[in-house]
């Protein structure tokens, strides 16, 4: 299958889940993340939730960084340069949603990518090479390769790994892990 139609399928896919569904599977995939050996780093990038596009919920993944005195950093996305600047997840931190749907900070503390740890990826698809599927733009790969060489790159999805290789290319950054509500993936 191409991109596009993975796109579709995993939209489609998505679109079928109940709002019952999503938080059972969410909480799920939160509590898989507890068996990783990821909770020893400082700086964590969390996506928040496009609840339009029944991503996966986030907020409990955001109170076990709390209850492990984690700093949590968020994004805020530039859809003119297809880039993101990353923001200290705070109190005070001032939220809004986008244009796009997106919760995203208005101003705060940056933080450049170089310092982050452990980022969690949002994907639509992923196969059991590691590579994935988003939605199309290429926020993530830019990010991901401004981020240092051994960040540890999580994607959380609501299914299950593709059996076809995802097509991809040399600007595609491959995840480190991928968990499911059922199974968590390791790749070289």
């Amino acid at each position: 299958m191409t991109k596009k139609e993975l796109r579709q399928k995993y939209k489609y896919l998505r679109q079928e889940l109940t709002a019952a569904d999503v938080e059972e599977q969410s909480l799920a995939i939160a509590n898989r993340l507890l068996l990783l050996d990821i909770w020893g780093k400082t700086y964590y990038h969390l996506f928040l939730t496009i609840d339009s596009q029944k991503e996966v919920h986030t907020v409990v993944i955001q109170h076990i960084l709390c209850g492990r005195d984690k700093e949590i950093v968020v994004a805020k996305s530039d859809f003119e340069t297809c880039s993101m600047a990353h923001y200290l997840l705070t109190d005070s931190t001032r939220m809004a949603i986008s244009t796009y749907g997106i919760p995203e900070p208005i101003d705060g503390i940056e933080v450049p990518a170089a310092k982050i740890d452990v980022v969690f990826i949002p994907l639509l698809g992923f196969d059991n090479q590691g590579n994935r599927v988003g939605y199309g733009k290429g926020f993530y790969d830019r990010f991901l390769s401004e981020c240092r060489a051994d960040v540890i790159k999580v994607g959380l999805s609501f299914f299950e790994a593709e059996e076809k290789n995802i097509p991809h290319n040399d600007t595609d950054i491959a995840l480190n892990y991928c968990v499911t509500p059922n199974k968590i993936y390791t790749f070289v």
